[in-house]
């Protein structure tokens, strides 16, 4: 059967691939695009396998939010590439896995994967190896995190692609509820009280300013009231409450919250990439492998 432009332009709209790579598949089936699609389905799955072990540290925070104000849902999406992370196909897919999210409440990426995202019936993972194929990077859903409340507030603030925070509050409004989650972007507490700091990181700090209080060379007792001051302004630090409001910081969040008698049930915070090891690329040395033949 004769390959025609208008079919090769059909294949292309309908896939989203190549030219070249439309014209081999629609070789190869004889000019049959339902086979054609399949075959490059299964080509761009095999694709994808390869591609799945590269290192993604780009890509985008995204808040979804229910129309009444009581769900909401934040993940991060990665690829490779700053540049894919602002693709339209990218930014698409984030979009429809976050609402996804928001409206099934899935127990973990696992599942949130195995969940129908199209009319056509695919998976959320199946529309990812798909664009993987098409875009030639990794993309990997890393994590989210839910949050829902029946009678408080939910807070959220995204700072650019890259950074996003949420809040529960009980008490207070929508506008403080933004306030906490923009202090909680800028200050990244660790926890929301000292009570709940891990026992570990506290005596692996007291140990490190133990050490440093008696190179002093100060009485003990001295010692030991320098040791809980540094503490104390320690664990203000770390934690949401103790710490100085970001647009005032000579009141503590604990104090901002106390004025509208609320008072914070659980955060989150997100930055794209934290946590993953980072390839660096030397460009000199690919420019020679190349030039090598490497």
């Amino acid at each position: 059967m004769a390959i025609t432009a208008a079919l090769v332009k059909e294949l292309r709209e309908r896939t989203g691939s190549g030219m070249m790579e439309c014209k081999k598949a629609l070789v190869a089936s004889n000019g049959d695009i339902d086979l054609a699609i399949e075959a490059m389905r299964k080509s761009g799955l095999a694709k994808a396998d390869k591609k799945s072990d590269r290192v993604a540290a780009e890509g985008v925070i995204a808040i979804e939010i229910s129309a009444d104000g009581k769900r909401a849902v934040m993940l991060e999406i990665n690829s490779e590439t700053d540049f894919v992370a602002k693709a339209e196909d990218f930014i698409g897919f984030v979009g429809q896995v976050s609402k996804k999210a928001l409206e099934v409440q899935p127990a973990d990426v696992k599942a949130l994967m195995a969940l129908t995202l199209n009319d056509a019936g695919e998976s959320v993972d199946t529309v990812r190896q798909t664009l993987i194929a098409k875009i030639g990077e990794n993309i990997q859903v890393r994590r989210f995190t839910l949050m829902s409340t029946n009678d408080g507030v939910l807070g959220s603030y995204r700072h650019g692609e890259s950074m996003g925070s949420m809040v529960k509050l009980t008490g207070g409004d929508k506008a403080l509820a933004k306030d906490i989650a923009m202090h909680i972007a800028a200050s990244r507490p660790q926890a929301i009280s000292a009570a709940e700091l891990p026992a570990e990181l506290l005596e692996k700090e007291r140990d490190i300013v133990i050490t440093q209080a008696r190179e002093s060379g100060k009485p003990e007792a001295i010692i030991e009231k320098m040791v809980d001051g540094r503490m104390k302004k320690f664990v203000n630090e770390i934690s949401l409450l103790g710490q100085g409001f970001v647009k005032d910081p000579d009141v503590t969040v604990e104090k901002l919250l106390s004025r509208s008698s609320a008072k914070v049930n659980d955060i989150a915070f997100y930055e794209v990439g934290e946590g993953i090891e980072k390839k660096e690329d030397n460009f000199a040395e690919e420019v020679m492998a190349q030039a090598r033949g490497n």
